[in-house]
């Protein structure tokens, strides 16, 4: 009798999933079709860094070190430099900037703890996420690549506006 009773219950089990899983089959798909379709993103998605600069042109980053510091998995390496020419000849906007800012991307996990510790809004997190390469060290970022004024953002993706729901999981069809 438990024999029975088991396959009976195996049944109503493999039936309930399967009416579950047929029940998705008349609905629209939500694959993106990359990269022939731009991607949208979150306005709160965390990318690839951003080093800003002022409306003269002038790095905003005044190797105050609060952005390695705050780094859990140390993937921010700095060396500061003092510049002490007249203001409007200098590269940053204080007298000390920082001659290296490299971050190595193959420890970044991303959390976002660098962008609250700068004081001077120096750095960001942007939208780029084609962050893929052949060589691992080709991970590690210098300053030249996450400056605003240098980096190359990947043209296959969309901001998504403030009042979209884009995520699919809570979305009805």
């Amino acid at each position: 009798m438990s024999i029975i009773s088991d396959i009976v219950e195996s049944t109503k089990a493999i039936i309930k999933g399967m009416s579950v899983t047929f029940s998705y089959i008349p609905k629209e798909k939500w694959t993106v079709q990359y990269p022939e379709e731009p991607v949208t993103m979150q306005p709160r998605y965390r990318g690839q860094h951003l080093l800003h600069v002022d409306e003269l042109g002038r790095e905003k980053c005044v190797a105050c070190f609060l952005c390695a510091a705050a780094c859990p998995s140390d993937c921010i390496y700095i060396i500061a430099a003092d510049d002490p020419r007249a203001p409007e000849e200098r590269t940053g906007v204080d007298e000390r900037f920082a001659q290296v800012y490299n971050i190595d991307y193959g420890r970044c996990i991303f959390c976002g703890y660098c962008v609250e510790a700068c004081p001077k809004d120096a750095i960001t997190h942007g939208y780029n996420f084609e962050l893929s390469v052949y060589n691992r060290a080709d991970l590690l970022k210098t300053k030249d690549d996450l400056l605003i004024t240098k980096q190359k953002q990947s043209p296959n993706y969309r901001v998504a506006f403030a009042d979209e729901d884009v995520d699919s999981e809570y979305k009805e069809v």
